[in-house]
């Protein structure tokens, strides 16, 4: 209050000097109004209310009344409850979206936090850190994309944390796979790069961090093995894909805002759909939210065109599966994670004893193994027949 009256005084005096001054012929009304920060016109327009009323009108008459836009209070206590109802883990902005969109709300974003805020419903949000300039985006869609996997408890009614694999385009930020799994690794990634290689095509490049399944990394925290590659790497490989290791947490911060909002939005979007299950949530994912979230925070590509190369013809599930040389036994059985895999007998061979073949475990536990390009069995997860031979001819 103080500090009001300190400043009244003060524009009392500056006006009443410029006012001296305009009618000594010193100064123009345009030129007393800049020196007030007015207009001519409203210089003029006070200097009659000062003639009339004096001092007290040359107060602001909008000052102590209530403004004819403020927001009704009716409403604003229907969007409290709606909060404390049915959105308490929400965040506003978020909940503000939703009350948009489902509860005929009209009122804006500020109005909605500032009063939420006000009535000890949620904190002000702390002060943002130093400030990094971002990374340029690749200028082409399937120029670069970027997958890694949040730990977190996306799903409360499941009573404990899973991951979520996500596989991202660089240029614009739209997600083309992201699926539930219990824990990231090698199939994982393998299930990512064939969901979004096989709607889209082959990529340019493939950046993530320097997990295990991604990378041998000889030195805790240093450089990567480039010659020797894992599973994930060798796959990359074969398809002509460049892979590129991530060395900086600031490096993956792309990745890293998009998991933040993910883990705001989606645990309360889950609960609210009545998603139990790890399975239920993939197929919700697909259908419904990744979508949604592609036309909410997807961003226009630098550039017109796709960098991304048709895949027609390649027999992706057999480059992204794991693949292990093995030998075969004399009763021709193949080892493999503790189960033995009979080779059936071939109408080109009917023993492989001692010979090397291939063996590929799919995403989904199927297994097979190969002769060179030729397939010689298939198994189901459980290590059952499912597809064998014809018998030799005799």
């Amino acid at each position: 209050m103080r500090r009001h009256h300190v400043l009244w005084e003060a524009h009392v005096r500056r006006f009443l000097d410029a006012l001296d001054r305009h009618k000594k012929g010193r100064l123009t009304a345009e030129e007393a109004g800049e020196l007030l920060g007015l207009s001519g016109r409203h210089f003029r327009r006070q200097c009659a209310r000062y003639e009339t009323e004096g001092v007290d009108g040359l107060r602001d008459k909008r000052l102590g009344r209530v403004s004819n836009r403020r927001a009704p209070e009716s409403e604003l206590d229907r969007m409290r409850r709606l909060y404390r109802e049915e959105y308490s883990d929400f965040t506003v902005k978020h909940f503000h979206e939703e009350l948009r969109r489902r509860h005929n709300y009209t009122l804006g974003y500020t109005v909605t936090r500032l009063a939420l805020q006000t009535s000890g419903e949620v904190k002000a949000a702390p002060g943002r850190g130093k400030h990094r300039k971002k990374r340029v985006r690749r200028p082409m869609v399937g120029m670069m994309l970027m997958q890694d996997g949040s730990t977190h408890r996306w799903m409360a009614a499941l009573g404990h944390d899973i991951d979520l694999i996500v596989t991202m385009d660089d240029a614009t930020g739209w997600i083309y796979s992201a699926f539930f799994v219990d824990q990231e690794g090698t199939m994982s990634s393998f299930l990512g790069l064939l969901e979004t290689i096989s709607a889209h095509g082959l990529f340019g490049s493939f950046y993530t961090d320097r997990g295990s399944h991604y990378f041998h990394t000889p030195v805790a925290g240093g450089a990567v093995d480039k010659k020797q590659l894992t599973q994930v790497g060798r796959a990359l490989k074969q398809l002509g894909i460049r892979h590129i290791p991530s060395y900086t947490p600031e490096g993956r911060g792309r990745m890293e805002r998009v998991f933040r909002t993910l883990q705001q939005r989606l645990p309360p979007l889950l609960r609210r759909a009545g998603v139990l299950t790890k399975e239920t949530a993939n197929i919700w994912l697909r259908e419904t939210y990744i979508p949604e979230h592609n036309a909410r925070f997807g961003k226009e590509a630098a550039e017109p065109g796709s960098a991304f190369v048709s895949s027609a013809g390649l027999a992706l599930a057999e480059v992204l599966c794991e693949q292990e040389d093995r030998q075969v036994s004399r009763d021709n059985c193949v080892s493999w994670s503790g189960r033995s895999l009979q080779i059936p007998e071939q109408r080109h061979r009917r023993l492989y004893d001692k010979a090397v073949v291939s063996v590929h475990e799919y995403p989904d536990g199927r297994l097979a193994i190969f002769d060179g390009p030729r397939c010689l069995v298939r198994f189901d997860a459980k290590g059952v027949l499912i597809d064998e031979p014809a018998p030799s001819a005799t």
